[in-house]
């Protein structure tokens, strides 16, 4: 079996003889048939092959199944965004009328797609504290109930995601269970073989690793059965009346959630990414077993210089020995978790703010998990739309400061914090 590091370079385009060593850029809109006919079994699904980027693309599906190759699954779609991917992964199976639940500890935004975007839609969100008991959580599993969301590592509270018991309870009541896996990504966690059957990326985050593109990855482990529990999945084991009664779980088998995916979603919502920003996505994947390493070993020393300073009020990291998380850490993320940690500074929120404002090397910016240290206040900036009551939820207290750690040298890192907090 090919090691994960050898993935990331050569899995998703493998060239032929004569062929571009490199991943060409497909742009185009639409490609060439010799015959109407061809063409025809293509719209129908019968044939394989291109006829229009806003459903599929060369470039962009050479790259996603280099992400299927690293995550394990068996069928993956690139998206425009993160934010598309959940969507997409949600919406494909769960319709008007119809429940999911979510962890409280998610990103802002899709905590906000989830209970007001789709609200509107007719679609049910219950957030539940992901720390509670499987017999508490139980209780919020309904008959219309499609799927249960979770991040391996949450976005920005980082406590750890526990897939074993969120896997059991989702299985037990016949649905599939969703996994963001965006900060671990598939070198340091690889949801599936923790039994989670479907895994979405923000692939503007590490996988991307330089801040350049935005996009995002949903991948599907071929796993559940959607024949078994036919009655809660109509969109995939009953005939699709658009696409001439195919019913997709009979006819796709192992491919069947990916293929209603592109072939239904994709061609009537469009959040395709361009060939050119999954071109700059693959050359990010390149390096991500090599950058990965870097971000956990500055977040530790960093995480670690932190919780030793006086002016520190607390400093939330897996990879600590004494973090409440560390033994789920140890158990799924044995060679690192990520490089973001939480913390905050002794005075408050203001005293927080005060700090950011003085740092030089780090920036306080939007983004997250790339290769410049960055930081923001989630209250403040992220999370900002959300209410004091939805914040208490979601576990992000005030003053908590979400700091991504780079890949600076370690002792530059330390000395703009040091100087920021002196």
């Amino acid at each position: 079996m090919t090691d994960i590091e050898t993935k990331c370079i050569h899995e998703g385009w493998k060239p032929s003889q004569g062929e571009p060593r490199q991943l060409p850029i497909y742009q185009s809109t639409t490609f060439k048939y010799d015959t109407s006919d061809y063409m025809g079994k293509l719209f129908d699904l019968e044939a394989d092959g291109y006829f229009y980027t806003r459903l599929q693309n060369p470039t962009n599906d050479a790259v996603a199944a280099k992400i299927c190759a690293l995550e394990g699954g068996t069928a993956a779609m690139l998206t425009s965004s993160g934010q598309a991917a959940n969507f997409y992964a949600i919406f494909n199976i769960c319709e008007s009328g119809g429940h999911f639940i979510a962890s409280s500890s998610i990103y802002g935004g899709t905590y906000n797609l989830f209970g007001t975007t789709m609200k509107k839609m007719g679609i049910e969100c219950t957030f539940v504290d992901q720390t509670l008991p499987a017999e508490e959580l139980e209780k919020y599993f309904k008959p219309n109930t499609k799927a249960v969301f979770g991040e391996t590592i949450t976005n920005p509270t980082v406590s750890i995601f526990d897939f074993e018991k969120f896997a059991n309870l989702a299985h037990k009541h016949g649905v599939p269970l969703i996994v963001d896996n965006t900060f671990a990504t598939p070198i340091n966690c690889r949801p599936f073989e923790w039994g989670a059957d479907i895994v979405t990326h923000s692939t503007t985050k590490y996988m991307d690793g330089h801040a350049a593109c935005v996009g995002g990855c949903i991948i599907d482990s071929g796993n559940f059965d959607w024949m078994q529990y036919a009655d809660k999945f109509p969109g995939l084991t009953t005939p699709d009346e658009s696409y001439h009664g195919i019913t997709y779980a009979e006819k796709f088998g192992k491919g069947a959630y990916i293929t209603k995916a592109t072939a239904q979603l994709m061609r009537d919502l469009g959040s395709i990414p361009s060939p050119q920003n999954s071109f700059y996505l693959n050359m990010g994947l390149e390096t991500l077993h090599l950058r990965m390493k870097k971000h956990c070993e500055n977040a530790l020393a960093v995480a670690k210089y932190l919780k030793s300073h006086d002016k520190i009020a607390w400093v939330h990291y897996a990879d600590l020995e004494d973090d409440e998380y560390h033994n789920l850490a140890e158990k799924y993320m044995p060679h690192g978790t990520c490089g973001v940690l939480a913390f905050a500074v002794k005075g408050g929120r203001k005293a927080s703010i005060a700090f950011m404002d003085k740092l030089k090397l780090a920036s306080i910016a939007t983004h997250v998990a790339d290769s410049k240290t960055c930081l923001l206040h989630p209250a403040s900036h992220t999370h900002r739309q959300l209410t004091d009551k939805q914040l208490a939820e979601s576990g992000i207290e005030p003053d908590l400061i979400r700091l991504s750690v780079g890949i600076e040298n370690i002792s530059n890192i330390i000395e703009d914090l040091k100087q920021a907090l002196e």
